[in-house]
């Protein structure tokens, strides 16, 4: 593959047929410059302005007009449940841990001493592996990436 074939461009939902395919965990979608190697051997470069995070969907445009997609990769991850998902909720944005919310459960990346907190506040925990695809930031961008509480 030629040293030209550089990604700096996304576009969200895609809209084209790829012409590979990028697999990528939670922490590997926040990425600035770096060679990726797509499923089917499409090797380029991303080279983004500025740190970027990338979601399950969206594809990333080489400088010849292809497209690669990303797909968020399964992860071990944790469904948690109860009575007071609310409250869950708190505790783990208390602790600036990125969460996938729904309606009837959250779920996090696996941690032992999350878990154990979020046991002692009466949650039922359910490990998994899956996508992650935690709830973006507040202020419009993909993650929540450090902020200070001065």
């Amino acid at each position: 593959m030629s040293a030209s074939c550089v990604a700096t461009e996304i576009r969200k939902g895609g809209g084209t047929i790829p012409a590979d395919r990028i697999r990528l965990d939670y922490a590997a979608r926040l990425l600035r410059r770096k060679r990726l190697t797509g499923q089917g051997g499409l090797s380029f470069l991303v080279d983004f302005e500025q740190v970027t995070s990338l979601d399950h969907g969206d594809h990333l445009i080489l400088d010849d007009g292809r497209s690669v997609e990303v797909v968020a990769a399964d992860e071990p991850l944790v469904a948690i449940t109860g009575t007071d998902l609310a409250r869950l909720a708190w505790h783990i944005g208390n602790r600036h841990t990125p969460c996938e919310i729904a309606r009837d459960r959250l779920v996090i990346q696996r941690d032992r001493v999350l878990e154990k907190m979020l046991m002692g506040l009466g949650a039922e925990l359910a490990p998994f592996m899956g996508p992650f695809r935690p709830e973006g930031g507040a202020y419009g961008h993909g993650r929540t990436m450090g902020h200070s509480h001065g």
